[in-house]
């Protein structure tokens, strides 16, 4: 068989089928990034199933790792006409953790848990509504008395998972993610320097808070979660700074003063509007003053969230 002879002219054909599809490719992706995004939509009300995993790295000031501690927390959001409730409810189904290698516990006072989800704080300075005595004294499965750090984190999950999938990822009064109509916009938050009340619990003073820095959304592109098209956002915290003040006896003041940075993205469907994936990073660091030796502790810590919405099957058979 005679071999196929490359010409000049052979070559120029080619040349013109890969500048032809260069310029169809380059007209398909000016289409793509001129597609104007709406995101004042609301939420397709059906019911949502979360799992929510947050691993907290504990650092000394020479890198080594100290501890590791891991909290996954299991939710679900059921609309009244699925909950028999008036109100539309999310329940912690399970909350389960776990220090370094020691057996995961869960935690008997969240199971089943039930609470209704207020943007902002309440009536009674509770951020998102998440009530504060809840958390109080709360145990293992084993009946230990969990520390109050511990309690602390495990509170603050259920702050993390609102506030990436249920407030910025919502529609807000002030400036929020229905501002972004453009592939590559990025807007300053209405969250943006807010000073949220981090007192929990009878041992934490009134006057804690956790000062956020410039909050900013941005929205990247596209992608695929489990074969549904979503919107990527990446979010950014900005500088961010905090006071916790700890009263363990009467007569005895605990001072925690810490800055961190966290970021990163969540993917909405661009179908039901609900968050189908959240990856989260942060970075803190903290002094803490004691009142006797050593009189002063300082920290490293890395935060790492990843939250998957998840079928009912995935959900009640997820580990």
């Amino acid at each position: 068989m005679k071999k196929p002879t490359i010409t000049k002219y052979t070559i120029s054909a080619w040349l013109c089928l890969q500048i032809v599809s260069y310029t169809l490719y380059a007209q398909d992706m000016k289409a793509l990034l001129d597609i104007t995004f709406d995101f004042t939509q609301d939420k397709l009300n059906n019911p949502q199933y979360f799992v929510m995993n947050s691993v907290s790295k504990n650092y000394s000031l020479d890198g080594k790792l100290k501890h590791t501690d891991q909290y996954t927390m299991y939710v679900h959001y059921l609309p009244a006409q699925h909950s028999q409730k008036k109100l539309n409810a999310y329940t912690c189904f399970k909350f389960v953790f776990q220090q370094d290698s020691s057996e995961a516990v869960t935690i008997p006072a969240l199971k089943n848990w039930s609470y209704t989800f207020t943007s902002g704080i309440d009536e009674k300075n509770q951020v998102f509504g998440i009530d504060h005595q809840r958390f109080e004294n709360l145990k293992d499965e084993n009946g230990n008395i969990l520390s109050q750090g511990a309690a602390y984190s495990i509170y603050n999950t259920f702050i993390d998972f609102h506030s990436f999938c249920t407030y910025l990822a919502d529609p807000t009064e002030g400036k929020g993610i229905q501002h972004l109509k453009k592939i590559g916009q990025k807007i300053v938050h209405e969250s943006a320097y807010s000073e949220p009340p981090i007192n929990l619990g009878s041992n934490v003073k009134e006057g804690s808070y956790f000062r956020n820095g410039e909050i900013t959304l941005e929205l990247m592109g596209l992608g695929v979660i489990q074969k549904k098209p979503c919107a990527i956002i990446h979010f950014e915290s900005g500088d961010c700074f905090y006071k916790l003040t700890i009263q363990p006896l009467p007569d005895m003041e605990v001072i925690t003063k810490g800055g961190s940075h966290w970021r990163g993205e969540m993917y909405r469907d661009l179908v039901t509007q609900w968050v189908n994936k959240v990856i989260m990073n942060e970075v803190v660091i903290s002094e803490t003053i004691l009142p006797a030796p050593p009189h002063k502790i300082n920290a490293v810590v890395e935060r790492n969230i990843i939250i998957r919405n998840l079928d009912k099957d995935e959900f009640y058979n997820y580990n």
